[in-house]
């Protein structure tokens, strides 16, 4: 199975912080954010990782991780996402490098506090399609929601003005590669972007989506100065991707 990080964006909601530098980065604790969606993965048996990233400090990932030796890995491989059109669209320039086999897709700017290995070893398992983790929250407002219908997602809204559900959609998917067919006849959403929602939502019409939910505390360092300050001191205390 390969992993994709996604590392792009201009980080706005962090700016000025983000003013010279790419979010993912910015320290959390004692570790560059970039750190801990690499070690996710490698604790997780996945040892064939690739890095997309756009926007002008792309170089400074190759800079600070080289080809990956301070995680035990053989090579890192990196592509890079021109503009700003969105999470599938950044995914899709790991194709070449995905190929044929499975996938795990991170978010750059995620972190949790536990293992993932369990949820890559039932996907291994699944015949394709794709698989989501949840995680109740409070204010779903601001995430992708999931609809759950007993052990079934049934649809997923985009930041929601009606909560129909408290379960969000956390920035880590599991995708077979047909994933790509998908994006490619996706139509940007009204801000002008390749949604990874409208991809989740399309494998839930081919009744081809299963979900698990995550224990553990997660965190969107990116969603804010606030957000970045509360992982910082999460990982401080707990530990991360134990």
């Amino acid at each position: 199975m390969k992993g994709v990080i996604l590392a792009g964006g201009l980080g706005k909601r962090l700016f000025p912080l983000t003013r010279i530098t790419n979010k993912h980065l910015l320290p959390v604790y004692d570790k560059p954010m970039i750190y801990y969606p690499i070690e996710m993965l490698v604790k997780a048996g996945i040892e064939d990782i690739m890095i997309v990233t756009g926007g002008n400090n792309a170089g400074d990932f190759l800079r600070l991780l080289g080809n990956g030796k301070e995680f035990g890995l053989k090579r890192i491989h990196y592509a890079y996402q021109e503009g700003e059109k969105g999470i599938a669209d950044a995914l899709k320039q790991a194709r070449d490098f995905v190929g044929d086999d499975k996938m795990v897709v991170a978010l750059g700017d995620n972190i949790i506090q536990k293992n993932i290995k369990k949820f890559v070893e039932k996907f291994e398992k699944q015949e394709g399609g794709a698989k989501l983790i949840l995680k109740k929250v409070k204010n779903p407002k601001e995430y992708g929601v999931a609809i759950v219908k007993w052990d079934k997602i049934i649809k997923i809204e985009e930041k929601p003005k009606i909560i129909k559900s408290n379960y969000a959609v956390i920035g880590i998917y599991f995708y077979s590669p047909d994933v790509f067919d998908i994006i490619e006849k996706l139509k940007p959403s009204k801000r002008g972007e390749l949604e990874i929602t409208d991809v989740n939502n399309e494998y839930i019409k081919r009744n081809n989506l299963t979900f698990d939910l995550l224990d553990g505390w997660w965190l969107d360092c990116g969603e804010s100065k606030d957000a970045l300050l509360k992982a910082n001191n999460f990982v401080k205390k707990y530990g991360a991707n134990n």
